[in-house]
């Protein structure tokens, strides 16, 4: 270990030399750079230390890479480059954690760059190929780290300014092999990064004309001409600056540097006057788009970095320049133009105004926070004496500032910036809010007045969010530069505010998130701009409206930013009601989510009486008439969360405001008003308020009024009948009185929407069902009970199919004291629903779905109320058992299937929640029964595991029902849907080891144990988990016909992958020999037969089965399985005679190709039964199907090479000849001879044959002109 140490502290110090910041003289710092697992102290370690510790894992490959690639001379393996390239762009987000590195990583590269250049020479083809992968490296690192922190190491002599440019020049002449290639070959990022090069190189403090070794004599070099060199770099940065890359942006820094040399004086103004040529020769043709852009980004750098006096004579003409472009078409479907013009502008005011401090700029505390507390500790207060100063500097400053002279030229750029704050393009907006504050800096307090006067002018109601979002940001810069005076916080608060709740309606949708969120940031500048003496009024009006965009705002962004601003003025003023606690529970993450947001934060906010009000506020006038149906039902409940705060405030003011708005004209005011009455209602009475006689005469009022205004017509109508159950549950758990007309109504209206066929609007109002029934109708008399139950009874043969769904729903919410008095008649009813043999004429799905779920709660109903002792009970229990179990059986057996697919795996999944359910229910029930008898004999009492162990004389759950249990929902759990094997096993697990009850009677229950253990670890849905270990079930002849009937439909289906993994765990169970059968003398494949012609005979024309099933056959047939072996006579036999009654008449080409490789199979066996297979092997031969056909000619040639004893030896010969020459696709009737051919020779009876021949014939003559079609027929089946 210490030499390794060594080694590595060798290669930190000689391969990759320390960045000169880097400490290199403590020997703890480098023990825990060399070792990644040394715990360090980061809050003492310097900042490179730190990063080494956490990155040098990678650093460890990309060092050694590096040292490849040096040692190489360049890149010699490309993958090296690719790796790089992978390491770095995780860090595209945090590119300071480089930083460290750069020299380590830049350095070696360019010195490389710079070597092979000198050496090879800039004008060769293999310099390219060499530096083109390194730069590919740097410039992966500029778009990481940004250009200004990597080209601070690169080489920058004197003497290598020619060799620069000359390498620039060879680059420039290469083109790429295509313009559509995959990834980068190196072209675009050679040219960035000696461009980048030249950005340094062009800075050195010589005279270039001294540099240029061109210049043959000292006489040129005052000459009129541009000096050679510096004409070569402006003819390529010319021709970039029309490039739609990157190379665009480099090429303007470049210029921009070397045009604002002292000595450039006349390659500026050559530039100068080729810019105002090309921009005002500007077309709609793409490339003087680009163009245009490269020009007036390269002006905007050139009098960013110009000095002032240079750039002085330019301003007009530029100034010209820009606000002719600005009127062009091509700017106009530009924003990326619109955005430099904007910043060129900006920079030509810039210079024609003098730089100064202004003055009468706000002076806050020091941006320090050890400055601050310094200060503090001091004793001075910054608050009083930064305001007084304000009004020192405006007092004694003012007249000298209203003398200074401002350009016309200021003006109109003023002007310009601010129509640029009305761009439908963000970042033209945010480039003009900050050439606003830049400018206005330089301004008197007078005229920026002015400038401030007109963008409060943006927020007018008549202008769009652009303006309100550019007057935002604008507003934001000059805060954030001290240039918005405490003075004007009466005007622009208010605005902020109306920006902070800015939502504006546009059809389905709204706009205003970005206006909501520019507001948050204004906020957030003005936190960290003024003190605590200047905005203690204005957080007092900030707080609350921060705090509900942050709970409330429909987007995440925007409550996050509200959190931001908010969090960071408790931070900074400290004056926010409650603030810390406040800002711990409106964290980032916990905004994340927007029901969070609104149930819990906002919850926990409101326990503050300053802001319980406003949050109310918001909710009730602007968030439940929100646009979107979800938030608005979102709302309700938030505005019934904070009624335990207030609930005399919510009782009068919130109700007295909601209930009229229930019968608005607008559709979400309405909609969202009634929710929240109904929840404002049932929590008011669920915190023990008493309703007054008036507020109950209300709310009993608000559905018949909906009713008689006809709300629910139009559009519309289906929300608010959503909405109305919602409301009618709401108000029957709070027990509101009712009048007999009014109970009469509601009935009508839950009823009405139990037929609706919207399921959502079903399930509302089974739910207001739930409620409304026991609450108003239970003791209004057996009449009315009974009437409703056959009303619902009667709904489940209605013609409508949406009534036949809900009706069942109904009936399984009814109470016990509804259900006693027609249980038989409902369970009777519902039990010949739940199945598809008896209602073949609805195919609903749902219905059925909806049918088992009803009847389960039904018993549960009855079984938790019925007298345990009475003799109804018993009946009851018996009905179960022998009725509703039983159509749970069938409804385990539902394969229906329409146009959504298997649409019966809804019945199956529901029947195995319901037979699990009902199982527990019989469970409970012997349990009980033999504790009673007991208790009479005055026997000990028995605890459950002696209960379940007794006889199974008189048991309700007895050993068939077990047996039918495990097998039926085993059988679910080897089928094809994910979904269903993982529901099957989960219940299977929950029988197994329910807590409770002891499930009895079931058969081998260790192995079952064995195969699904009690744990949640295993992934039952992936078919490579579940396969293998449930087909051990096979071997228990209680479960695996049922078993088998299920598995054979995924070894047989068409998705490959599950067919591959179920195939070979049927496949491995059987050559498993540690698993035993439990029979004698019977082997696994014996038992496995019988099993599969047990499912071919119980599931005989099915082809839902069938099919799957000779699938199944023929891929075991093919692993050799049944082959070659004794005893399987009887097998073949079965099996020939069921893949012939299956094959007669069939259509299914992938049916018949399965039996005809099967016949092959069979036939190919020395044994009895390959005589009667090949007899129907041949009859294929004359086939309708040409393809069948064909097919079956080939089996049957198969079978001859295998099998010698079919046909005699003297006509084998002949009978493989006339197989492999006769054309089996083409005319049938020749097909026909062929085949009488070979039936003589096989020696069949002849008259058969010509019997059968005859029958053909008539047959193929009667539908001889139906071949084509029948053909046809076979191709759309079988998708060709």
């Amino acid at each position: 270990m210490e030499e390794t140490g060594a080694a590595a502290t060798a290669w930190a110090s000689n391969a990759a030399t320390p960045a000169p910041s880097e400490p290199t003289g403590s020997s703890a710092d480098a023990e825990a750079s060399a070792d990644p697992t040394a715990v360090g102290d980061d809050e003492h370690d310097s900042k490179e230390v730190v990063l080494l510790r956490y990155f040098l894992q990678e650093w460890e490959l990309v060092s050694a890479i590096l040292r490849r690639i040096v040692a190489g001379g360049g890149v010699a393996q490309s993958a090296d480059v690719h790796r790089i390239r992978s390491i770095m762009d995780k860090y595209q987000e945090e590119g300071q954690l480089l930083e460290p590195y750069l020299e380590n990583i830049v350095s070696p590269l360019m010195s490389l760059v710079r070597s092979k250049t000198m050496e090879l020479g800039a004008g060769t083809d293999e310099l390219l190929d060499i530096i083109k992968p390194l730069c590919i490296i740097i410039y992966t690192l500029v778009t990481v780290c940004g250009y200004k922190s990597v080209i601070r190491f690169f080489p920058h002599q004197v003497s290598d300014l020619e060799l620069a440019v000359a390498l620039l020049e060879k680059c420039h002449t290469m083109s790429s092999a295509t313009a559509l290639r995959q990834e980068s070959t190196g072209e675009m990022e050679t040219k960035c990064v000696v461009l980048l090069w030249l950005y340094i190189l062009v800075l050195i403090p010589f005279d270039i004309s001294t540099v240029d070794t061109s210049i043959a004599t000292a006489d040129n070099v005052d000459g009129p001409e541009v000096v050679p060199l510096v004409t070569r770099i402006l003819d390529i940065c010319k021709d970039y600056l029309s490039s739609s890359g990157p190379m665009r942006r480099m090429s303007g820094l470049l210029l921009a540097r070397l045009l604002t040399r002292p000595d450039m004086v006349k390659a500026f103004s050559s530039f100068m006057d080729w810019a105002h040529k090309m921009l005002l020769s500007v077309t709609d043709d793409f490339v003087d788009q680009f163009r245009s852009i490269g020009i007036v980004e390269a002006l905007a750098s050139i009098f960013k970095i110009g000095n002032r006096r240079a750039l002085h004579d330019a301003v007009s003409g530029t100034w010209s320049d820009c606000s002719i472009v600005m009127k062009t078409n091509v700017s106009a479907r530009s924003p990326l133009l619109r955005k430099f013009l904007v910043k060129l502008a900006q920079r030509v005011a810039l210079i024609s105004l003098p730089p100064r401090s202004p003055s009468w700029r706000y002076k806050s505390i020091s941006s320090s926070l050890g400055a601050n507390l310094s200060s503090y500790t001091a004793g001075e207060v910054y608050s009083s004496g930064s305001s007084e100063q304000v009004n020192i500097d405006q007092i004694g400053m003012c007249f000298l500032e209203e003398d200074m002279d401002v350009p016309e030229i200021v003006e109109e750029i003023i002007d310009l910036l601010l129509t640029g704050l009305r761009d439908s393009d963000t970042i033209v907006r945010w480039s003009a809010a900050k050439g606003i504050g830049r400018i206005t800096a330089r301004l008197t307090p007078a005229l920026s007045e002015e400038v401030l006067s007109s963008i409060l002018q943006l927020f007018s109601p008549g202008e769009g969010d652009g303006c309100w979002h550019g007057g935002c940001l604008a507003l934001a810069e000059l805060a954030r530069r001290g240039l918005l005076l405490p003075s004007s916080f009466p005007d622009v608060v208010p605005v902020i505010i109306k920006a902070l709740h800015y939502d504006v309606r546009r059809g389905p949708h709204s706009i205003g998130s970005h206006v909501r969120d520019a507001a948050a940031y204004v906020c957030w500048a003005f936190g960290r701009a003024y003190t605590n003496y200047d905005m203690k009024a204005v957080l007092e009006q900030l707080a609350p409206h921060l705090l509900t965009v942050a709970c409330y705002d429909r987007e995440v962004n925007c409550r996050r930013a509200a959190s931001a601003a908010f969090q960071e003025n408790v931070g900074r003023q400290g004056t926010f009601p409650h603030g810390i606690d406040t800002v711990n529970t409106t964290d980032y993450f916990a905004l994340a989510s927007r029901s969070n947001s609104y149930l819990n934060v906002a919850v926990s906010v409101a326990q503050y009486k300053e802001y319980l009000y406003p949050f109310a506020d918001e909710l009730l006038c602007n968030k439940i008439t929100h646009w979107e149906k979800s938030l608005r039902e979102l709302a309700a409940q938030a505005l019934s969360l904070l009624v335990q705060y207030d609930m005399d405030y919510f009782a009068g003011h919130a109700l007295e405001k909601l209930v009229p708005c229930t019968l608005s004209s607008d559709l979400c005011t309405r909609h969202g008003a009634t929710l929240a009455a109904g929840e404002v209602a049932l929590k008011l009475y669920q915190l023990g308020f008493t309703f007054t006689t008036d507020m109950q005469k209300a709310l009993a009022g608000i559905v018949p009024a909906i009713e008689k205004a006809r709300l629910y017509r139009g559009k519309g109508g289906e929300i608010m009948r959503s909405a109305v159950s919602r409301f009618i549950s709401c108000i029957s758990v709070a027990g509101i009185s009712l009048n007999d007309k009014t109970k009469k109504s509601l009935l009508e209206t839950l009823n009405e929407n139990l037929r609706h066929p919207n399921s959502q609007i079903q399930c509302a109002a089974v739910e207001a069902l739930k409620h409304f029934i026991p609450t108003y109708l239970v003791s209004s008399g057996e009449k009315i009970a009974s009437d409703i139950i056959s009303k619902y009874v009667a709904l489940l043969d209605d013609p409508n199919v949406a009534a036949r769904r809900g009706a069942p729903l109904a009936l399984g919410i009814l109470p016990y004291k509804f259900l006693m008095l027609k249980w038989m008649t409902v369970m009777s009813k519902l039990c010949s629903s739940c199945t598809i043999e008896d209602k073949p004429d609805d195919p609903d799905a749902e219905a059925r779905v909806n049918s088992v779920r009803g009847l389960i709660s039904v018993c549960k109903t009855l079984t938790a109320s019925f007298d345990q002792s009475s003799n109804g009970g018993d009946s009851l229990y018996a009905y179960i058992k022998d009725y509703v179990m039983r159509a749970l059986f069938r409804a385990l057996d539902d394969y229906a299937v329409d146009n959504r697919g298997d649409v019966g795996s809804w019945v199956r999944e529901a029947a195995m929640d319901a037979l699990e359910r009902c199982s527990f229910i019989l469970c409970k029930r012997d349990i009980v029964t033999l504790r009673a008898a007991s208790a009479t004999g005055h026997e000990s009492e028995l605890g459950d595991m002696e209960v379940n162990a007794s006889s199974t004389a008189h048991r309700l759950f007895d050993s068939g029902i077990a047996q039918d249990l495990v097998a039926g929902i085993a059988k679910q759990a080897v089928e094809k849907i994910d979904k269903m094997r993982e529901i099957a096993i989960k219940t299977l697990q929950r029988i197994l080891y329910h807590q409770e009850h002891l499930i009895p009677f079931i058969p081998h229950r260790e192995l079952l144990e064995e195969i699904i253990p009690n744990s949640t670890d295993l992934e039952w849905a992936v078919p490579t988990v579940s396969y293998p270990r449930l087909v051990k079930l096979l071997q228990v002849s209680y479960y695996s016909k049922s078993v088998l009937s299920g598995l054979v439909i995924s070894t047989g289906g068409l998705q490959e992958s599950l067919k591959k993994a179920s195939t070979t765990a049927l496949v491995g169970y059987l050559q498993d020999s540690e698993i035993n059968t439990n029979c004698e003398g019977k082997s696994r494949e014996y038992l496995l037969s019988c099993d599969l012609l047990w499912v071919l005979q119980h599931y005989q024309k099915c082809d839902r089965v069938i099919t799957p099933t000779l699938k199944t056959i023929e891929a075991l047939f093919s692993k050799k399985i049944f082959l070659n072996k004794e005893g399987y006579s009887e097998f073949y036999s079965g099996l020939v005679d069921s893949v012939g009654s299956e094959l007669k008449g069939s259509k299914d080409f992938t049916k018949l190709c399965a039996g005809l490789s099967i016949l092959g199979y069979i036939s190919s066996e020395s044994d009895g039964t390959c005589t009667k297979a090949f007899s129907q092997l041949l009859t294929f031969l004359g086939h309708r199907y040409p393809k069948i056909r064909k097919a079956a000619a080939d089996q049957v040639y198969l079978v001859l090479l295998q099998n010698d004893d079919l046909i005699m030896s003297g006509n084998m010969d002949k009978a493989q000849e006339l197989l492999a020459e006769t054309c089996w696709e083409g005319d049938v009737e020749e097909a026909r001879r062929r085949r009488s051919e070979i039936n003589e020779m096989a020696g069949f009876r002849v008259t058969t044959t010509q019997k059968s021949g005859n029958q053909e014939t008539r047959r193929t003559v009667a539908t001889s002109t139906d071949e084509n079609k029948s053909y046809l027929s076979l191709v759309d089946f079988s998708g060709y």
